[in-house]
């Protein structure tokens, strides 16, 4: 069991969401000058949040006009289903009944641009970048190794400022109009698009003032995990969270300055002219999607390999079983962080030499060892486990089918051969979001469900949980696997309109849309509720080992009343009853 030290004792802190008689604008100053890291965790939390939700309507408005495909008449007019809706009227060559829009030649297709820029920058810089590190990671990488905060609280609140700057220049870009150019900025679209260039301009700098508080926060872990972890938890008795972060964070810190200096110089080249990857001012455009790829390849896995340390956290919580292949797992995720760096030019194929394009074939290969490693032993840890069917457990077993599918999808476009069908197609689109939708987010909101007791001291709905899962996972699947045929079949991604042939596909993935939307929603609802009205969560829900069930729900001020000292592992759950629980609840298996 764990030890305590009570050399330093903080029995009289209450939790660090009491606001001890504090008004309102007390309260608001206490939190906007905090350094205590679950504060801004929870800042965090709320910020990601809102941009998922902006970026979800946005997602939602793209399926809504891939409904029916955009038309052109023979005068240039647009017609077709718009995300501004018009009013009915009849086609004078069909008789049909469409709606009317007033929109200038290619108006309509700017919209659809636009709104696609925005989904993706928003959901990949302001959302699942950030996402699990900058909200689960700053609330609970500290508590699960033992410590009272990061090793730089101040750097910890301005990355935070830094990151609300980023994302407020992106929403004046928005309110401005949006951006024309795809949420990857690439030449010369971002350099030769939009009369208006500061829409373009302010979108650039979103993400270029976004990548500063990936950075500080990856520097600000690796430190915390190098320096501050409680007597008795060695390298290998961190739970495998942290692993995944700390792994996290060395992509965050190396890679991070990559994209940072192209979307300066993409700035640059728009307001002064200079040839940097404009081939009319004697740049080259492939040059830009080499700095990009270089950093937008390994930011793939700081955006998965959080969601596989929540996933590694709920399979042995929940099924009551010691995680196979511990270090198996945390080695695989260095694997995964070094080999990320060597494999972006297979987004660049067809631009490349067939030497080059064979290499780099043979290295996103690679990437699927250290992968299939982490899967094939969370599967050999449900073996023979003690599985709960709650909403946690249901995320993670969610992960397993939907991220396997999205990784072995993956292996036709990393074949030569394959990918000259699929390149730039919707399968490309489908793939793309069964691994970060499919695996990302669903382990984000499988690890929030899990911690959300401990971070607010209040329990949700675990039926409406359960609905809402469902939900999400079938209106997911619906979505986007129906986009692999649309993608074998030739569909092109990123166009608003298409041939008749595509149409019942779309409308499939669109209905989906809105399924998966409904799910999001309830789970919103549910946990509102939990937070107005929901019954006070006990220290430890799930009979957890790891140090964040050793506190309150939730935490004191200091995270510890005591300097706790580890004297077992965070799966033991074959020796150990876990804390504040009783062995009634949560046997020990008999011994043989």
């Amino acid at each position: 069991m764990t030890a305590i030290d009570t050399s330093h004792d903080h029995h009289d802190e209450g939790s660090f969401l009491d606001r001890k008689g504090m008004g309102l604008w007390s309260t608001i100053w206490d939190w906007a000058t905090t350094v205590d890291h679950k504060k801004i965790g929870i800042m965090y939390l709320f910020a990601v949040l809102t941009m998922f939700f902006i970026g979800g309507v946005a997602g939602l408005a793209i399926r809504a006009e891939l409904l029916e495909p955009m038309r052109t008449s023979a005068d240039g007019a647009t017609t077709g289903v718009m995300i501004n809706f018009g009013s009915p009227v009849q086609d004078p060559d069909t008789g049909e009944m469409i709606r009317d829009y007033t929109v200038t030649p290619n108006a309509a297709g700017n919209t659809f641009n636009r709104m696609f820029t925005l989904h993706g920058a928003v959901m990949v810089f302001m959302f699942i970048v950030p996402a699990v590190p900058a909200s689960l990671g700053n609330f609970f990488l500290p508590i699960m190794i033992g410590a009272k905060d990061v090793a730089f609280p101040k750097l910890n609140l301005f990355s935070w400022y830094i990151y609300v700057t980023g994302s407020l220049f992106g929403v004046i870009g928005l309110i401005l109009g949006g951006a024309d150019t795809g949420w990857t900025f690439y030449t010369p679209y971002s350099i030769q698009t939009d009369a208006d260039f500061w829409r373009v301009t302010l979108m650039v700098m979103a993400a270029f003032i976004l990548g500063f508080s990936s950075i500080l926060t990856g520097l600000n872990f690796v430190v915390t995990v190098h320096k501050l972890r409680a007597p008795g938890v060695g390298w290998f008795d961190m739970p495998l969270f942290i692993w995944a972060m700390y792994a996290t964070s060395i992509i965050q810190v190396l890679a991070t300055p990559v994209i940072g200096i192209t979307l300066l110089l993409l700035v640059f080249e728009r307001l002064f002219r200079i040839g940097i990857f404009d081939p009319s001012l004697g740049g080259d455009a492939v040059l830009y999607q080499h700095f990009f790829w270089f950093y937008s390849h390994p930011v793939v896995y700081v955006m998965i390999l959080p969601g596989m340390g929540i996933i590694s956290e709920l399979l042995a919580v929940h099924g009551r079983k010691h995680i196979f292949g511990y270090r198996a797992i945390a080695f695989s995720s260095l694997g995964i962080a070094a080999v990320s760096f060597l494999v972006w030019g297979h987004h660049l194929f067809t631009a490349m030499s067939p030497l080059a394009s064979m290499v780099f074939s043979a290295l996103t290969f690679l990437v699927a060892i250290p992968t299939a490693i982490k899967v094939f032993n969370w599967i050999a840890t449900l073996y023979k486990a003690s599985i709960a069917l709650n909403t946690p457990m249901l995320y993670a077993l969610g992960f397993l089918f939907l991220f396997s599918i999205g990784g072995l999808t993956g292996l036709p476009l990393a074949t030569l051969a394959t990918d000259l069908h699929l390149h730039d197609s919707y399968f490309v689109v489908a793939h793309f979001h069964y691994v970060m939708m499919g695996g990302t987010v669903i382990a984000f909101i499988g690890g929030l469900h899990h911690w959300w007791p401990k971070m607010f001291g209040r329990m949700y709905n675990e039926r409406v949980g359960i609905i809402a899962f469902a939900l999400v996972f079938i209106g997911f699947n619906v979505t986007f696997f129906t986009q692999f045929f649309l993608g074998t079949q030739g569909m092109p991604r990123r166009y608003a309109s298409y041939v008749d042939e595509f149409q019942i596909y779309h409308q499939i993935s669109t209905y989906g849309s809105w399924v998966l939307g409904l799910g999001f929603m309830l789970h919103l609802g549910n946990f509102i509720h939990s937070l107005l009205a929901g019954p006070k969560a006990p220290p430890n829900p799930w009979g957890g080992l790891s140090l964040e069930w050793e506190t309150e729900s939730p935490p004191c001020a200091h995270n510890f009343h005591h300097e706790p000292l580890i004297k077992h592992g965070p799966y033991d759950f074959e020796t150990v009853v876990p804390p504040h629980c009783s062995e009634q609840d949560f046997p020990l298996p008999k011994q043989h």
